[in-house]
């Protein structure tokens, strides 16, 4: 069964690396936003095992916890398995409080640590 997945403010490199580690692990189908109002829309129309949010935007560089924010106080929303992507502990850390999964750093991409916190929204 393909999961499906709605990535988040990535650039298009760092989408491609994302989408490359996650289909060559996982049976999943990956949709794309740019900004919190159509990530708010995709989440409205159409159910998702996971959200991935970079922590800065790439096309505004606005922060990315505000959708989380946004996702976690909608009551339709807020039980849709969101990660933010960062490499750095204090920012995920962040996220969790915020009512996110804890989530991983693009460098991170590949290791058994992250296909482990993936596994569980992702597996078939």
């Amino acid at each position: 069964m393909t999961k499906r997945v709605l990535s988040v403010g990535q650039c298009v490199p760092d989408h491609g690396s994302l989408s490359r580690f996650l289909l060559s692990t996982f049976p999943v189908s990956i949709d794309t936003s740019d900004s919190a109002a159509d990530a708010i829309d995709r989440l409205r129309q159409q159910a998702y095992d996971l959200v991935l949010i970079n922590r800065k935007l790439d096309a505004d560089y606005t922060d990315g916890t505000e959708i989380l924010r946004l996702i976690k106080a909608d009551p339709q929303l807020a039980p849709t398995p969101v990660m933010i992507i960062s490499n750095y502990k204090e920012h995920q850390d962040n996220a969790i409080m915020l009512g996110a999964e804890y989530g991983f750093g693009k460098n991170e991409l590949g290791l058994s640590d992250v296909i482990a916190r993936l596994e569980p929204h992702l597996k078939a």
